[in-house]
């Protein structure tokens, strides 16, 4: 059973910094694009961060881009997604997503990551 945990959401003041982790389960993540997304309250999914399957490549949308790192573990089979200098606007639930083809395409329930003082 395919299974995407994510960890480390929360409350965090502006100009903080949080860690989110993804565990993941039952399918062969050392072969899978690794991708964070986020969810704002009235906007549409936008994707965050993603890392290819060897962790070689990482690739963030701009709004992210010097402030959020995303590396994985493939020895533990985990994703994170490290963010510092948050921003209001970084508030979202983020999801954590596995890709390897259209078939092949897992998502976890999200956590919802608030920035705010």
């Amino acid at each position: 059973q395919v299974q995407l945990v994510e960890s480390g959401g929360g409350l965090v003041q502006p100009g903080g910094s949080r860690r989110l982790s993804c565990a993941a389960s039952g399918f062969a993540f050392s072969s899978y694009f690794m991708n964070w997304y986020r969810q704002a309250v009235g906007k549409e999914r936008e994707l965050v961060a993603a890392i290819a399957s060897t962790g070689g490549i990482t690739n963030y949308a701009d709004s992210v881009k010097g402030r959020f790192t995303t590396s994985r573990d493939n020895a533990e089979n985990t994703v994170y997604l490290q963010m510092t200098s948050l921003k209001p606007e970084d508030t979202a639930v983020y999801y954590c997503n596995a890709f390897k083809n259209s078939r092949e395409d897992y998502w976890g329930k999200g956590i919802l990551v608030t920035v705010s003082s």
